[in-house]
């Protein structure tokens, strides 16, 4: 389904073509200065001209702090414009020093002014991770890894490869190296089960369209961090394996061709299905959604369709209908945070819907679900993460202990879809004080 985004070092990171004089305005300082030691190339021929903007700074005693890297070192690395060498240290140190000074002053107006709710989380990728999270989640992975069969599944209750694809975002969640580190065994198995299981001509992932949708997730999780040499043994072969990506835009048009069946945009459980009800077209559209932000080619009017599907699912007090695409009827916290959730990741922030329902999640923090609360943490955690940091950071505090008392002492969560499924829910639910999953950043 079209050509795959180049993955170097991870997803979307496209090197300087051969031959090409450009370097990507992504480059990191070190690597624009090395612009002028490329061998056989005079030392100014890869800088590009300054812009007037640029001449006048490079005039001048100092450069604005909001000049660009790449306007800093194009300004650094033209000799005609440098300042004169015999300018004194003693100067050059008062500027510095001044301009440090505006700079400190600056950013203090900037803190003091700025609304606390509007800013954005201070922990990335790790750091900071509350303990009583990380002994949580610790305990759970290494249950996960010790049940795992095999064939890289896991039994009792609920299994099929959606159960797989949450378990492998458990395991990729917490940022343990998915080719050397601990569990890197278990991420190979993994990985190897949802595309052992997929059906080579239509691109289904059994066993309904919410493993399907699951699975397509944690695929898109895997693609362009998990070394696929390592994924199928030496030897292996036959039709059912393939590359992530090629899984990936299989399951990408099965979903496509299925919603194509049905008036309302969304799916169901039968990839033949004529209608559609909100929480299977949740975990689908959120496959569909990872698996765009991995580099895999998602028509937009399959977005479009099923985001409008929620729209006139959702309600003006945000509750979000179950079936029938009118907003309103049988009121739900689980579907009200899906909508929030998709909304969000499909950048559709500015919808009314969005803001009802955001507003109605915040405003019943305390409730807790008895009929699927596994499900309703997993989407309320996420839903209000990316709709209200604050609101998130409150509620936490709350399902940290919660899921603390919930936990067995073997570390596993039991479910009525089976332990593993409560398990990987739970598990997710905390992954995003970790900050390493793609789909999880704000």
């Amino acid at each position: 389904m079209g050509k795959l985004r180049n993955q170097i070092g991870g997803r979307g990171r496209l090197d300087r073509p051969s031959g090409s004089t450009e370097i990507p305005v992504y480059a990191s300082h070190a690597r624009l200065r090395g612009q002028q030691s490329t061998p056989g190339v005079a030392p100014n021929a890869l800088s590009p001209a300054l812009s007037q903007r640029e001449r006048e700074w490079a005039r001048g005693t100092a450069v604005p702090v909001c000049a660009s890297v790449a306007e800093r070192v194009r300004i650094q690395s033209c000799p005609s414009l440098r300042r004169n060498s015999h300018e004194s240290s003693a100067g050059r140190s008062a500027q510095r020093t001044l301009y440090v000074a505006m700079l400190l002053a600056g950013l203090l107006l900037l803190a003091a002014f700025s609304p606390a709710s509007a800013q954005p989380p201070t922990i990335q990728y790790g750091t900071n991770v509350p303990p009583e999270v990380k002994r949580i989640y610790d305990r759970g992975l290494a249950y996960l890894a010790s049940t795992q069969q095999e064939d890289g599944s896991w039994s009792g209750g609920q299994s099929g490869t959606g159960i797989t694809g949450l378990c492998l975002m458990a395991f990729l969640a917490n940022g343990e190296d998915p080719n050397f580190g601990k569990y890197s065994l278990e991420v190979q198995r993994c990985v190897r089960n949802i595309i052992s299981s997929q059906d080579a001509s239509t691109g289904y992932l059994p066993n309904s369209m919410y493993h399907h949708g699951f699975a397509m997730l944690g695929l898109s999780e895997a693609y362009g961090t998990v070394d696929e040499s390592l994924v199928w043994p030496e030897g292996a072969d036959g039709p059912n394996r393939r590359t992530i990506g090629q899984a990936l835009e299989l399951a990408v048009r099965c979903a496509v061709t299925s919603q194509k069946k049905n008036q309302w945009g969304g799916w169901r459980y039968s990839p033949d299905s004529t209608d559609a009800d909100t929480s299977v077209s949740g975990a689908v559209l959120m496959g569909l959604l990872a698996a765009r932000n991995a580099g895999i080619e998602v028509p937009d009017e399959t977005i479009d369709k099923a985001l409008d599907y929620f729209r006139s699912s959702t309600s003006d007090s945000g509750s979000v209908a179950y079936a029938g695409g009118i907003g309103g009827h049988g009121a739900s916290m689980n579907r009200t945070a899906i909508a929030a959730l998709v909304l969000s990741i499909g950048k559709r922030r500015e919808w009314t819907q969005f803001d009802a329902t955001v507003g109605h999640l915040t405003s019943q923090l305390e409730h807790q679900e008895s009929g699927y609360p596994f499900y309703f943490r997993y989407y309320m955690a996420q839903a209000l993460f990316q709709g209200d940091f604050d609101a998130w950071t409150k509620w936490k505090r709350e399902n940290v202990i919660i899921l603390r008392d919930l936990q067995q002492d073997d570390g596993s969560f039991n479910a009525n879809h089976g332990v593993a499924y409560g398990t990987a829910m739970s598990l997710l639910a905390l992954a995003l004080d970790y900050r390493f999953l793609p789909i999880y950043e704000r």
